[in-house]
């Protein structure tokens, strides 16, 4: 078979150990971390760690506040502001002698100690800055003491020998005790602008400007009028020798008016106060670029807005040493390369941290002291380490726990950034710009680990097996974390349309899903060796050279669904809970089940096409992986919203194989049918059950058809059109085996008609075909079946009701020669029925008994049979039975005591059978044309004419038989035995016996319309012309016919041919008056020319409408009969109306007539000594002569 695909296989699964897969992190290129290999700056910032953490803020000396009463104004050392009130306006420091108000002496955070020192050596208090100093030294000496673990990390962090750590300590202690004594700086403000400042004046507006204050130093910056979102871009400089001091800025709205110029007598400040920030000088080296919240002075400020400031720092022997975020930076990064790479092999140890801040916990208890310590020394922000750290661990987000570690930094990052507090309108994208991280820094690094856990991802078995519950703890981390990075994109940069999260989980699922099929695909029998084989022995043999599929086999395919499935399932358990982030954007274990259907259905169709050429498999295994793809498809795929509404593929695939599997089933059917059969043969057809009037072939055989049809109702085909084909492939099936059936058992019928219940089980089974049937196409659709399929049914059901009744026929007919003897005797002791007279037969019990009397031969034979037939025959067959049982009855009574057939001298009966009826009259007319035959007949007939009172008894008779049909309702219906044309034929039959032969010719007239049509090939033809006319006082008719000519007269003889017209009036009330007129003959003429003029006249008791003229044109013949050449009919009802037509006629062989004609010829002809009735049997019998030579 060729190559599906021609793909290399690909390590994936199973097949790769997580040890194996890319190391965990980006790459160096993403989170290169130069500070490692910087030894300078490593050098510096080693140097800057001991000096924060030999004297830390967190632990320096307290203020010991007291409350104070000014007696000059004073004002607070952190706000600035008046100490108002009488007395006891403020607090001070008993150590170091600041003051401030009550509400201000928590935001005070020099250390007490330090500043005690350098203002005693400032006013010369030699002793009180030694004792001091002193305390400082023990301090630091119990700090050393106490915390040996920190020191010893810090070394191990920056390698730095013993000796030279502890050189490097003394040093630290002494820059420590000298305080800022030695310490200078030069500062750069720049003042560059403000947003969403409050609106002070009531114009709705203010007019804001800036002060910035170092130490006593102040400088202002110009005003900008009606503004809340100003821009200075001013530059302001200053020189600093205390690094305990503080940068204060404040934000003002300029006013000059009354109110102004008293609050600047009072407070020093005429102007609005719009909000302020207030800068640790110590926290600051090299350049800035920062947002900064305006905050408020006192409770009752209302501010709002931010303030931007781009700050660079000199420190005097300092100047070339880079920014304190960059220290902060060096000393994060290398701290976390030592506990990482060398202490811990390259894991990440997560500490244990709980509560809100635990995003602020980077390491244990010791590492973290270190970098919180000097982060608070040197001023930097919260959100400055995390970055940082989120930075770190970018390099090792592969590693268990880390990507939820990153997450929950990132989201806390997001959160600081985008939301936003009600007293700042900076936007998340300014703040961001403004970070000390690096606006840009930041973004590639997100770039980069977006693409990288894209990757992985992509690779989702193999990075977080299903088997790991950690790493699949891991997984969902990692989608956090992608989710993360999508709402900082979102939120913080503030773009547009960033890919969804979502999308891109999904995006790699499929991927994953995409490398997974092409791998299970090329490596189907080895993976299912592996991880299915379940005898040992077996999973040692060799598997076969051919991994991909084959035409000769479907083995393949039914390995590749199982382990289809297996990942399906593997995806829908493990992986969903997992990814359960997006619930109604992305549910794993559905993507999977689409994905791997789809390239599976691609696949598949392919491969199906192939084994549809060549077809090397067996039907029997392609529908057995039909219902594997079936159970595939119902199970995993059917309910995916893609599929949902849309009608599947694989039935198409497999309906080649379907049809050729039906067209298998069929040959087996049939020779199931003929082995069913025989084995009912064999068993004499017996009932199945005592309820069951059929034998076991039927069941059988629809048992088997049954099973056939199971077969294709589990396939559960959703495509209607495809369902149609199966349909009407299966209803052929049907057909074919229950019509050989009914073949079989027709064409044996007629052997077993002779035995008793044979006859009534297989006209049972016939009728049982035909319940099976109308129920097997009801489970097959019914209504709702394929068009095609349902005609093939119904004309198969009506095929066997034919059979059903071809069998009840051929039945009945069995007991033909029994009923005519029945009959006979019937006739016989009906012909001793004496008396004549016209009386009622209700009125007469004579001949009630002589009913009963001429009924008991057929009663006999009734009682014998129909109460066998009653038990054995289904209720249906018996009604067949029965209504050919009694038209058989009905017609030979019909045939044999009403109008019996003629016979000829040697008694033979000339004809039997109902239906050669009108050949019999034409039989008689022969026989009546001859005067010596006709003697005979009328001797022999005579007796077989009924009187009225063996009619009467005949019609009591008939009421009898009609009620043993009907046997109480048991049989059948009156309304059928009333309305049988059987019955109607025979009560017409004894009708017309009563009535005379003046109104038998009138209705023989008045109903016989087509006596001369019909004329399909005629003989010639005849020109008449006929005029009606009525005598005004007598009421007289009379009819004078003008014979003009003959033409075209077909007729050969080897005599004279001497052609003339015979015309004759027929109708009632004739028999005294002139019926027939002949013109002269014409010698050697097929076209004679006649001219002779013929008067009728008619009776005035009917009018002329009852009668007609017969012409024949006959050939005169000397010393015998006539022959004749044509006839033709005209009846007078159709020239009343005009009173006189002249016309050509056409001359037919014969006259044409119907039942009731026939029965009306078939009476008068047992009327020997009524001339006018044997006149009428003679014209209406005559046909053409026979021609010499034919």
């Amino acid at each position: 078979m060729p190559d599906l695909r021609k793909k290399k296989p690909i390590p994936l699964v199973s097949d790769l150990s997580l040890v194996q897969s890319r190391k965990a992190g980006i790459t160096s290129a993403l989170a290169t971390r130069t500070s490692l290999k910087d030894e300078e700056l490593k050098n510096h910032v080693y140097k800057k760690t001991l000096q924060a953490l030999i004297y830390p803020i967190s632990c320096t000396t307290p203020h010991n506040f007291e409350v104070w009463t000014a007696t000059t104004p004073t004002y607070c050392y952190e706000c600035e502001g008046l100490l108002w009130g009488i007395a006891r306006q403020g607090m001070r420091c008993s150590e170091c002698g600041v003051k401030c108000h009550e509400k201000c002496q928590d935001l005070l955070n020099a250390d007490c100690l330090q500043r005690a020192a350098e203002k005693s050596s400032k006013h010369g208090a030699e002793d009180r800055t030694q004792n001091i100093i002193m305390a400082m030294k023990d301090r630091m000496k119990i700090r050393e003491r106490n915390k040996p673990e920190i020191f010893d990390l810090i070394r191990d962090i920056f390698v730095i020998s013993k000796m030279a750590h502890a050189q490097q300590m003394k040093t630290i202690k002494q820059s420590v005790l000298d305080g800022t004594s030695k310490w200078s700086a030069k500062i750069t403000i720049n003042v560059v602008c403000a947003q969403g400042l409050q609106a002070k004046d009531k114009t709705g507006s203010s007019d804001p400007y800036v002060t910035a204050q170092v130490g006593k130093t102040k400088k202002r910056t110009k005003t900008i009028y009606g503004n809340l979102n100003p821009v200075w871009e001013e530059k302001f400089h200053f020189e600093c020798h205390n690094s305990s001091d503080r940068i204060k800025v404040r934000v003002w709205d300029e006013d000059d008016d009354i109110k102004s110029r008293v609050k600047q007598r009072l407070k020093r400040e005429s102007d609005d106060f719009l909000g302020q920030t207030i800068i640790e000088v110590r926290t600051l080296s090299g350049e800035m670029d920062v947002w900064y919240n305006l905050e408020k002075r006192t409770d009752k400020s209302a501010v709002s807005g931010a303030i931007r400031l781009q700050i660079s720092v000199e420190i005097k022997g300092e100047e070339k040493v880079a920014p304190y975020h960059i220290q902060y930076t060096c000393l994060h990064e290398n701290e976390f390369h030592y506990l990482v790479d060398v202490q811990g092999s390259g894991m990440v140890k997560i500490p244990d941290a709980k509560g809100d801040d635990a995003w602020k916990v980077y390491f244990d208890e010791v590492a973290q002291e270190i970098v919180d310590e000097f982060a608070m020394r040197y001023g930097i922000e919260s959100i400055y380490q995390a970055m940082t750290h989120f930075a770190c661990l970018s390099s090792k987000y592969m590693c268990p726990g880390v990507p939820a570690v990153m997450s929950t930094l990132l989201a806390n990052i997001n959160a600081y950034y985008a939301h936003t507090t009600a007293s700042t309108n900076v936007s998340a994208s300014d703040r961001f710009s403004a970070s000390n991280f690096g606006k840009e820094r930041f973004v590639k690094l997100l770039d980069q680990l977006h693409n990288s856990l894209r990757i992985d991802l992509s690779m989702y078995r193999n990075n977080f097996p299903a088997s790991s519950p950690d790493r699949l703890q891991d997984l969902k981390s990692t989608v956090d974390l992608l989710t993360s990075i999508t709402f900082f994109r979102m939120k913080v940069q503030e773009l547009q349309s960033p890919p969804r999260a979502s999308q891109v989980v999904k995006d790699c699922v499929k991927a994953c899903l995409n490398s997974t099929y092409e791998y299970i695909f090329n490596n189907c029998q080895e993976l299912y060796s592996r991880e299915y084989q379940a005898d040992p022995a077996k999973k040692g043999e060799e598997q076969p050279e051919e991994q991909g599929p084959s035409i000769k086999n479907l083995d393949f395919w039914s390995k590749l669904i199982t382990l289809i499935v297996s990942i399906i399932e593997e995806d829908k358990n493990s992986y969903t809970p997992c990814l359960n982030q997006f619930p109604q954007e992305l549910n794993v274990g559905k993507i999977s089940a689409e994905v791997m259907w789809n390239l599976f259905a691609q696949d598949m169709k392919y491969a199906m096409e192939e084994h549809d050429k060549n077809r090397l498999c067996k039907s029997a295994d392609y529908m057995n992986l039909h219902f594997k793809v079936k159970w595939l498809y119902n199970e995993y795929v059917k309910e995916l919203p893609f599929f949902k509404s849309r009608v599947p593929e694989y039935p198409a695939w497999f309906e080649p194989f379907v049809i050729q599997w039906l067209d298998e089933n069929e040959e087996v059917s049939r020779d199931f049918l003929h082995g069913a059969l025989e084995r009912d043969k064999k068993d004499g057809f017996q009932q199945t059950s005592e309820h069951a009037l059929f034998s076991c072939s039927v069941v059988d055989v629809f048992s088997q058809l049954n099973q056939s049809f199971e077969i294709i109702k589990k396939l559960e085909c959703p495509d209607p059109q495809i369902v149609g084909h199966y349909m009407k492939r299966f209803a052929k099936t049907i057909s074919n085996v229950l019509l050989s059936y009914s073949d079989i058992i027709s064409n044996d019928f007629t052997n077993y008609c002779s035995k008793e219940k044979v006859p009534c089980i297989l006209i049972n089974n016939i009728q049982q075909l035909r319940v099976q049937l109308e129920k097997m196409f009801e489970a097959m659709g019914g209504k709702d079946l394929n068009v095609e399929a349902s005609d093939i049914l119904k004309e198969l059901q009506i095929k066997l009701n034919n059979v059903l009744d071809d069998l009840s026929r051929v039945f009945a007919t069995s007991f033909q020669p029994h009923i005519e003897e029945c009959v006979k005797q019937m006739g016989d002791i009906l012909s001793q029925v004496k008396g004549t007279g016209n009386v009622p037969a209700s009125a007469c019990s004579s001949v009630a008994q002589d009913a009963d009397n001429v009924l008991q031969p057929i009663m006999d034979f009734l009682d014998r049979n129909l109460s066998l037939f009653a038990k054995i025959c289904e209720k249906t067959v018996l009604k067949r039975v029965l209504k050919e049982l009694w038209k058989l009855v009905m017609n030979t009574m019909e045939k044999t005591i009403v109008l019996p057939p003629l016979t000829d001298q040697t008694g033979r009966v000339k004809l039997v059978c109902h239906t050669d009826g009108t050949q019999l009259i034409f039989n008689a007319a022969k026989e009546l044309g001859q005067l010596s035959k006709l003697k005979d007949h009328m001797v022999r007939e005579e007796a077989k004419s009924l009187s009225p009172k063996q009619c009467a008894v005949v019609e009591l008779a008939l009421d009898t038989i009609k009620q043993y049909f009907h046997a109480g309702g048991v049989g059948l219906k009156k309304t059928f035995l009333e309305k049988s044309p059987a019955l109607q034929s025979l009560h017409y039959a004894l009708s017309l016996y009563t009535q005379a032969t003046d109104t038998l010719i009138k209705t023989f007239v008045q109903s016989q319309n087509a006596q001369g049509s019909g004329v399909d090939d005629p003989v010639g033809e005849v020109s008449i012309h006929v005029e009606i006319f009525t005598h005004p006082n007598t009421g007289e008719h009379k009819v004078t016919v003008k014979v003009v000519a003959a033409n075209d007269l077909k007729w050969q003889t080897s005599g004279i041919f001497r052609p003339f017209v015979e015309v004759n009036i027929i109708g009632p009330h004739l028999s005294d008056r002139k019926r027939k007129f002949a013109t002269k003959s014409k010698n050697n003429s097929w076209a004679p020319k006649y001219n002779e003029t013929f008067p009728f006249t008619l009776s005035s008791e009917v009018g002329p409408e009852s009668y007609e003229l017969q012409l024949c044109v006959k050939d005169y013949c000397f010393a015998r009969e006539d022959r004749s050449v044509g006839m033709a009919v005209m009846q007078l009802k159709d020239i009343v109306s005009r009173g006189s037509v002249a016309c050509w006629l056409p001359l037919g062989k014969r006259i044409h007539m119907d039942e009731t004609g026939l029965t009306v010829l078939r009476i008068l002809s047992q009327r020997n000594n009524d001339e006018v009735a044997k006149e009428f049997v003679k014209l209406k019998s005559d046909t053409r002569s026979v021609e010499e030579g034919r």
